[in-house]
């Protein structure tokens, strides 16, 4: 590779949604993906440390801000609010400035956690949580117009739920999902103008929640080896430096534990009950009947909402039996619940609306409730099942952060759920989920060959990348700089790091939009129940 030993003025980033290290490190080492291996042959590679939990939601604004979500804010894709609803985290909810408010211009393109589009010094199209393709969805608006003529077959996402029964088909959607975003980076790939690049294939983590085949995997992996030699070769002749990233990594998982319903179970949380719904619950008439009932008829869920008073399904959902975490859960007699990733809620006077846990008793609260969750066993083999945390630690400088964040045995297999079901235990419906490390690479005129950072982390992504093209980092930065992946004779190798202040990012107003579509399509990811 002839590269010159100066710095870059420029950066590309290519995301890998839901990549994990040892896939890539063993398909890497059988001579399977030989673009890959010129990435760590000729540059530098090792595994990422997610955020914590490793979720989407948080990571993505992790790797573009430098900052963990107790700064930037997000600690889900749903956020609770104080009379236990939810509300829809968006571009808005990030607080901190990520890489394209300080790099311009930007080509930026189906990165999560960007809709509604800001209007950047350059191009956006927002990706993850993108209700429809519409308002909001381009920087610049007519950007959209252009998108839909020349990919007319550009969709947001995929919603996994009409293929339970059909493989095959799930496969060609995701493959025409794949070649659609294929086309709208070489359409992105035309402009010339741009300080950063930064491009995510979510397709990844989309296939893995639902098909653990190595096999399967391998053919999807080829292809994303495909895209990134179109982007080594572009990367060249722009003389910027490449980093390859992934948002968390990977891995199989058998079993669902309910928290919310182990709460319910050790006095902790009440679910509903009352003279209505104990009858409605008797008659057979429950959410999921009524959901049946309705498809049954051939009448679209969806649609049938959007005619009906937002009163009215608030109040059927609340009045009709179910299992959700929120609306079936009485708060009045409640003294904490799980929500999102693994977040736990002390149910305190001043967060919510009908708390009934006084200030100064939420330390005691949570140590009892600590020690209960991490006392779980499975009963089929007496093993514990979950890892605590104190969410003053994971997520120090916020105090209106989690009070507790739950992670369960990932790598015996065991996922965390929400719902309020009727065993603590649950055959998971999804062949894998999210694991604590993703990847790393780095290549380009500043990277040293064939090195590995040293314990990398996502909040390390930011920084690294913005002293290797010669910026300062931002001082509220918790990521530091990789220096290690820097050639001996690069410029960024040799010029000490530095930092200065960044304005904030965004308005942190609601957006109105309508998100039954981004609802569906997490809950076939698993992330909604």
């Amino acid at each position: 590779m002839s590269m010159t030993s100066s710095d870059p003025n420029r950066a590309f980033v290519l995301g890998l949604d839901g990549v994990p290290w040892p896939l890539v490190e063993e398909w890497v080492a059988d001579g399977e993906l030989p673009n890959f291996g010129r990435l760590v042959e000729e540059g530098a590679s090792g595994p990422l440390e997610s955020t914590m939990p490793p979720t989407t939601a948080l990571a993505w604004p992790t790797i573009a801000t430098g900052t963990w979500a107790d700064k930037h804010g997000v600690y889900s894709f749903r956020g609770v609010q104080s009379d236990y609803t939810n509300r829809m985290n968006t571009s808005n909810d990030v607080s901190q400035p990520e890489l394209w408010d300080i790099l311009g211009p930007s080509v930026v393109a189906n990165v999560p956690m960007t809709y509604p589009a800001d209007e950047i010094d350059g191009t956006l199209v927002t990706g993850m949580m993108t209700p429809e393709i519409g308002e909001g969805f381009t920087h610049p608006p007519e950007l959209r117009e252009e998108i839909e003529s020349e990919i007319p077959d550009y969709q947001i996402g995929l919603s996994w739920e009409e293929y339970r029964e059909n493989r095959e088909g799930f496969l060609d959607e995701l493959d025409d999902l794949l070649d659609a975003r294929k086309q709208l980076l070489h359409r992105l790939m035309d402009e010339d103008d741009w300080r950063l690049f930064f491009f995510v294939f979510t397709a990844p983590d989309r296939l893995q929640h639902l098909i653990w085949d190595e096999d399967v995997l391998l053919d999807h992996y080829r292809e994303l080896d495909d895209a990134l030699g179109d982007v080594l070769a572009y990367v060249e002749d722009h003389g910027a430096n490449l980093f390859v990233v992934s948002d968390h990594g990977f891995g199989p998982v058998e079993t669902y534990v309910h928290t919310n319903t182990f709460l319910e179970r050790e006095g902790f949380l009440t679910r509903k009950g009352g003279s209505g719904r104990g009858t409605l619950e008797k008659l057979g008439l429950t959410k999921d009947r009524i959901r049946g009932a309705i498809a049954s008829m051939g009448i679209d869920e969806k649609a049938l909402y959007d005619h009906l008073p937002d009163e009215l399904v608030e109040s059927l959902a609340s009045q009709v039996p179910g299992t959700h975490e929120l609306y079936d859960v009485k708060f009045s007699e409640t003294v904490a619940f799980t929500h999102g990733a693994g977040n736990l809620f002390v149910n305190d006077t001043e967060r919510f609306e009908a708390g009934v846990v006084a200030p100064d008793e939420i330390p005691a609260v949570k140590a009892e409730i600590r020690s209960r969750l991490e006392g779980l066993t499975d009963p089929q083999t007496g093993d514990p099942v979950l890892n605590v945390s104190d969410g003053d630690e994971v997520f120090e400088t916020d105090p209106e952060g989690p009070d507790l964040v739950i992670r369960a045995d990932e790598e015996a297999g065991y996922l965390s759920g929400n719902s309020l079901t009727d065993s603590v235990f649950r055959e998971s419906q999804m062949a894998a989920s999210h694991r604590k490390y993703g990847v790393f690479f780095a290549w380009g005129p500043s990277i040293e060959a064939a090195s590995t950072p040293d314990e990398a982390t996502v909040a390390d992504v930011a920084p690294t990348l913005l002293h290797s093209v010669g910026e300062a980092v931002p001082e509220n930065a918790d990521g530091r700089v990789l220096s290690e992946v820097f050639a001996p004779d690069s410029a960024a190798a040799n010029r000490r790091v530095e930092s200065r202040a960044y304005g904030e990012s965004g308005p942190d107003d609601a957006v109105e939009a309508d998100f039954d579509d981004v609802e569906s399509r997490l809950q076939g990811l698993g992330y909604m129940e």
